[in-house]
């Protein structure tokens, strides 16, 4: 048996997050409003007509592994490496004394606007419902945040990671994620990540947290035309 993590959106699509999705067959894509991600069974059999039945004209839609050249009527607008990392560290990391506020659908606003500002990767209104989400603020506005998104089996995704950049430099996406780190750790689950290959700062991080790379795949943002 593969890897879920080899292909983890289909395996979370159709396994733990199956009431968020919608699709059919070897298709399945987060429903609109949250994170705009897409998964096929195979990625390197794509089926597209399916896809296109699920999406607006424009809409724009990550797929990972998928090498393909794109079919008629579709376009892809961006693509790059994306690395998967796993934590393997035995350690479970200090809760560390941050005051951190469990976000939830009142902060999706908020959210939105700091994902949209620091573009942690895909990132909709109602991606916070997906796992916990916590959040630091400086008075009443979001300065940071780290949360939960895709799982299948004992494997649970860190996401969402981001700083305003007027706080950047103070640990506050370390401290966060220690915090779900070790929230997971309990629960027996295996911390993952994604990051894009040419993030070296964060890969750095990454690494210092305990968590090892897993494999590398492209990442492409596309919509039917």
């Amino acid at each position: 048996m593969s890897d879920p993590l080899d292909n983890i959106p289909w395996h979370t699509l159709t396994g733990p997050h199956a009431r968020f999705a919608v699709g059919a067959g070897a298709v399945r894509r987060y429903a609109r409003g949250f994170s705009p991600i897409a998964a096929f069974a195979d990625p390197q059999r794509p089926d597209f007509d399916t896809l296109e039945r699920l999406c607006e004209p424009s809409e724009q839609l990550y797929t990972l592994l998928w090498t393909g050249a794109p079919p008629s009527r579709w376009q892809v607008h961006l693509e790059g490496t994306l690395l998967s990392m796993v934590r393997t560290a035995d350690p479970v990391p200090d809760d560390e004394a941050l005051d951190a506020v469990p976000l939830g659908a009142h902060h999706a606003a908020q959210a939105l606007e700091l994902a949209g500002l620091t573009r942690p990767g895909p990132f909709a209104v109602r991606t916070i419902e997906l796992g916990d989400y916590f959040g630091v603020f400086d008075g009443e506005r979001l300065i940071a945040m780290a949360g939960e998104r895709m799982h299948a089996g004992s494997l649970r995704e860190i996401s969402g990671v981001c700083t305003h950049p007027d706080f950047q430099g103070r640990g506050l996406a370390r401290r966060l994620m220690n915090k779900l780190i070790a929230l997971q750790l309990r629960r027996d689950q295996t911390p993952f990540l994604h990051v894009m290959a040419s993030n070296t700062g964060a890969r750095a991080l990454y690494r210092q947290l305990g968590f090892r790379d897993h494999r590398d795949g492209l990442v492409r943002v596309v919509s039917r035309q």
